[in-house]
């Protein structure tokens, strides 16, 4: 399979963002949506505002979310909005809580456990996207990049039930007491984000991954970890499947003595399982070619 470029920055700052995604030399077209997470209150090591707003500025885009399916200050779009602000988000560009009006289904074609995906009903109001995620540890999928962004971070919150429960159910009582099998919740975040490449079109798509404030936890954590490692730097492709597998790949093989708490959330929860089915679906390959630009 042909490797995918995948360009790399240490420099965490406004400027490296902008010459990251210049470097993908790759336009979003028409009306940007801005993925992020907007981080649980209580956590702090969501993207800086202040390190995203000349890029989102330069794109005139969106910051969008959805919300979550846990109970927490982000699951009502009240508290999710006040979130939102409390967190920088709302001064330094428009926001859209995506699912906040109302949800629809988008049909997902040969997935493993998924016939559709369940998003946010103004995933029609933008013509394109770029997936802006934070790379850090997660306590359910064993690490959090561009996959999880697109599928549990575009998904309603009855979409993130869907993809919890591997499409058994939509009871967020029942689910959390009766989790599938770790690799099909691995695989049915790999087929919501079929779901939403095929919706959206790969050519409306760019990713560009942060890795820094590298806790083991996610930012829907109130209180995570704190970080262990050193800051990594910025990561983008146009290969979502590249890009997470180059950011595992950046821990795995860090100098860093800080690194094994990471790499043990990753591997005791089969994080890699994500990519592995994601590029099963033929969303991207996990054969890259590392572009450095500084």
């Amino acid at each position: 399979m042909k490797k995918s470029k995948v360009y790399f920055t240490k420099s965490i700052t406004p400027e490296g963002l902008i010459k990251i995604y210049e470097a993908l030399n790759h336009e979003l077209k028409g009306k940007v949506a801005v993925k992020i997470s907007t981080g649980e209150p209580g956590g702090h090591n969501f993207l800086n505002p202040n390190l995203i707003k000349p890029l989102v500025d330069k794109l005139n885009g969106t910051i969008v979310e959805c919300c979550t399916a846990y109970g927490g200050k982000r699951q009502d779009p009240k508290d999710h909005w006040q979130a939102i602000k409390d967190h920088g988000f709302y001064a330094i560009a428009p926001c859209d809580i995506m699912d906040e009006f109302g949800e629809k289904s988008i049909p997902i074609k040969g997935g493993y456990h998924l016939d559709k995906d369940i998003v946010g009903e103004h995933i029609d109001n933008y013509d394109s996207f770029l997936l802006l995620s934070h790379f850090k540890g997660h306590a359910m999928g064993g690490f959090g990049g561009a996959l999880k962004n697109m599928s549990i971070g575009m998904a309603s919150t009855n979409g993130k039930l869907n993809i919890h429960s591997a499409g058994t159910s939509l009871n967020q009582e029942y689910i959390w007491s009766h989790l599938p099998k770790q690799d099909d919740f691995l695989e049915s975040m790999a087929d919501a984000c079929k779901g939403v490449i095929d919706y959206v079109g790969k050519d409306n798509l760019l990713y560009i991954s942060v890795a820094n404030n590298l806790s083991v936890d996610c930012d829907c954590d109130s209180n995570p970890a704190t970080p262990k490692m050193k800051d990594i730097g910025i990561f983008a492709s146009i290969d979502p499947v590249a890009l997470d597998q180059v950011c595992y790949d950046a821990v795995i093989n860090s100098n860093d003595p800080g690194k094994a708490d990471l790499i043990e959330r990753m591997n005791s929860r089969h994080g890699i399982h994500t990519v592995e089915a994601a590029c099963a679906h033929k969303l991207g390959s996990r054969e890259y070619e590392i572009i450095d630009i500084d």
